[in-house]
């Protein structure tokens, strides 16, 4: 079973495929992520991936020349450091501008191959292969891609689009349950900043999504693709309106870093920052409180956190959060959520408001 859209991008247009048995050859021509490759590849992966799915993308490669890259897993191990390695092999093995990396694994995976098919000699191709939610529904697309620096979390990186995504949706299965939650959170922001619809159909559907019935997935992961390929289409480079899909993004990436990367999974920073802006919103008058109440109430059933960790204080989200790339001359802008299915990006808030959910959130009854 398989769904196919497309990301339309002028000379850097993509598909995206969502389905199952994806990794396998499709009619003796190659697996998808072959049919990608212009002479051959280098597969970027992890150690908890490779075990699982390295066997079976090799020979979907059919005769294509080969190699691969193991890295540790985890999002601390997303470093400038850590991409020395695969320059290491692509170089050693003697890739070209012809070559093309296949970046089989979740986030981590995917940001660090493609800014490594980014710069590696100004620019190779490179195919996404996500398996994690989190990664199929929201990093594999759009071409942002990137390292960590210890002040703050995908300083370091480049746009740069893969020629495809290929989102089988069976690695799920061996996903830990909280991965699963966290790429939860990515889905539901898609239909709090843009598809009311969308949100609505999760609410019905959440109990499916969790007990990882296929055709509920399936339908999850197109659905957000096709929003994110949309606004995408629409903001490339994150000049308007993609900055939307920031929701909740600027209070999670603070608990990252603070807490240290890898602590908190990024889903469930986000989830805890989405809780944040929600009720920044309700301060500034954009949402009632029974928008906010149903926000929050498919975020707990997710398995979300609801709440930023005990550590935090407003002293340190602000320092963190100051950091952030959607600061504009000194001005911190923020996702700023309406009726579900719209939000709006702005610096135009009462900074009283902020603070205020800021200390709400971090005092000691929190």
């Amino acid at each position: 079973m398989m769904r196919t859209l497309s990301i339309d991008l002028g000379d850097r247009s993509y598909p995206i495929h969502v389905g199952t048995d994806l990794y396998a050859s499709q009619d003796g021509t190659g697996s998808l992520i072959a049919q990608k490759v212009q002479r051959r590849a280098m597969i970027v992966t992890n150690e908890t991936v490779a075990p699982l799915y390295l066997d079976r993308v090799r020979a979907g490669m059919g005769n294509l020349p080969t190699a691969e890259i193991i890295l540790p897993d985890g999002e601390s191990f997303k470093t400038l450091e850590l991409l020395d390695p695969v320059y290491e092999a692509l170089l050693r093995e003697g890739f070209d501008r012809g070559g093309t990396i296949v970046a089989l694994g979740g986030g981590v995976i995917g940001d660090m191959a493609g800014f490594a098919a980014a710069s590696y000699q100004r620019g190779i191709d490179f195919v996404q292969v996500p398996t994690t939610l989190l990664a199929q529904v929201d990093s594999s697309v759009g071409g942002k891609t990137g390292v960590n620096h210890a002040l703050g979390k995908n300083m370091i990186g480049a746009f740069h689009q893969p020629v495809s995504v290929v989102a089988d949706v069976s690695t799920l299965d061996t996903l830990p349950d909280a991965e699963l939650a966290a790429g939860l959170a990515e889905v539901i922001k898609y239909g709090f900043i843009i598809d009311a619809d969308f949100f609505g159909w999760l609410e019905t559907n959440m109990d499916a999504l969790l007990a990882r019935d296929r055709d509920a997935v399936i339908e999850a992961v197109y659905r957000s693709c096709e929003i994110k390929a949309r606004v995408v289409e629409a903001d490339e480079r994150e000049h308007g309106q993609r900055a939307l899909l920031n929701l909740g993004h600027t209070f999670g990436h603070a608990i990252e870093a603070a807490m240290g990367f890898g602590t908190w999974l990024h889903g469930e920073a986000v989830s805890a920052g989405t809780v944040m802006a929600l009720d920044l919103a309700v301060r500034l008058q954009e949402i009632n409180e029974d928008t906010r109440e149903r926000g929050v109430r498919l975020l707990e059933r997710a398995g979300l956190p609801i709440a930023p960790p005990k550590e935090m204080t407003p002293e340190v989200f602000l320092t963190y959060m100051q950091r952030d790339k959607k600061v504009a001359d000194g001005q911190l802008r923020l996702v700023i959520p309406g009726n579900i299915g719209s939000a709006r990006v702005g610096s135009d808030y009462d900074e009283t408001a902020l603070h205020a959910t800021l200390s709400a959130f971090c005092s000691p009854d929190a």
